[in-house]
């Protein structure tokens, strides 16, 4: 059986420019500014990637586009849902209405 990571806490967006911020301006490497400020590595290598990509300085999907396909997929599920739950009234209500 594999180990299961426990969930990721979820840092506020202020925290997230503030580390990107230190990681630039400090002399320090990022792995060592991750330490101090007691998150992983790897996060903070993540966030930087991601404000370059925010910046245009690199490829990608930005935290805006990010967020409005969070937003587009799930009024898609739910109009999918609204379909699937008229398509069954209607046919309900043509069995109901069919003659006998």
């Amino acid at each position: 059986m594999g180990t299961s990571r426990p969930p990721r806490p979820a840092y506020p967006p202020e925290f997230r420019a503030r580390a990107v911020e230190l990681a630039r301006a400090s002399e320090l490497r990022p792995g060592q500014v991750a330490r101090d400020l007691g998150i992983d590595p790897d996060t903070l290598r993540r966030w930087l990637r991601q404000a370059d990509v925010d910046a245009g300085r690199l490829p990608g999907t930005t935290t805006d586009e990010q967020a409005e396909l969070v937003r587009l997929r799930r009024e898609v599920a739910l109009l999918r849902e609204e379909r699937d739950i008229l398509q069954q009234a209607t046919a309900s209500f043509a069995r109901a209405s069919a003659p006998r």
